[in-house]
């Protein structure tokens, strides 16, 4: 069972303005990518369902962060269908991240109160989303659909819709900034931030810092 909130979620994301986005199958490098991310001041992480017996693997993250990390907010993503859903909010779930959007995970999302963020890709996608309750939805591929560009003129009749791409968000001030001015709550972000060189070097410190400075820069942006 989820151990935060719904609005908890919803308004961790929305403060940090960054969502990082990783997989991996074993568990002690899970592990120290999440405290890495936590040393740089994240609260809210992805973990996307991307090989065989991922559920086990995070099932045991949610264990261990349950324990010894219990302010991080661990999410999963890559869920296609209602039945992983799931199995992963049984796992302690905080929210789910979907590629696509998925009627019956959303309805399901709704009667477990788990922020449930689907993937969109249309004007009309992010209307039926919005509808079926979701708070924030994922713009998926960002760069692909449209980047800045396609959130700015989203939000120009529907001002109300909170746009999170994931895709094309590079990490740098020049991106962030495109992103922000376009009125994103948050970005996702995978690769750019969790890079593979980081993983196989063990490189921790330096996964740290670039959460702190991609913190910094969303925070500088902000005026705050």
């Amino acid at each position: 069972m989820a151990r935060h909130t719904r609005l908890d979620v919803l308004n961790a994301v929305h403060d940090a303005g960054v969502v990082p986005i990783f997989y991996n199958g074993d568990f002690q490098t899970a592990r120290s990518i999440v405290l890495a991310c936590r040393r740089g001041g994240v609260r809210v992480i992805e973990f996307t369902n991307r090989g065989d017996h991922a559920g086990e693997v995070f099932s045991e993250l949610d264990r261990w962060a349950a324990a010894d990390a219990p302010d991080m907010i661990l999410g999963a993503g890559s869920i296609q269908d209602s039945p992983t859903a799931s199995l992963y909010i049984a796992s302690g779930a905080n929210f789910i991240v979907s590629p696509a959007t998925d009627d019956d995970t959303a309805r399901l999302c709704n009667r477990r109160k788990i922020a449930y963020m689907p993937g969109c890709g249309s004007v009309t996608e992010i209307a039926h989303a919005e509808e079926l309750g979701c708070e924030i939805v994922k713009l998926f591929p960002g760069d692909s659909v449209g980047g800045p560009g396609f959130v700015n003129a989203v939000r120009a009749p529907m001002p109300w819709s909170s746009i999170m791409p994931t895709g094309g968000v590079d990490g740098s001030p020049d991106s962030l900034k495109a992103w922000f001015n376009a009125g994103v709550p948050a970005v996702g972000m995978g690769s750019a931030l969790v890079s593979s060189d980081i993983v196989a070097d063990e490189a921790w410190d330096t996964l740290s810092e670039r959460c702190r400075d991609v913190l910094a820069t969303i925070k500088g942006l902000r005026g705050r």
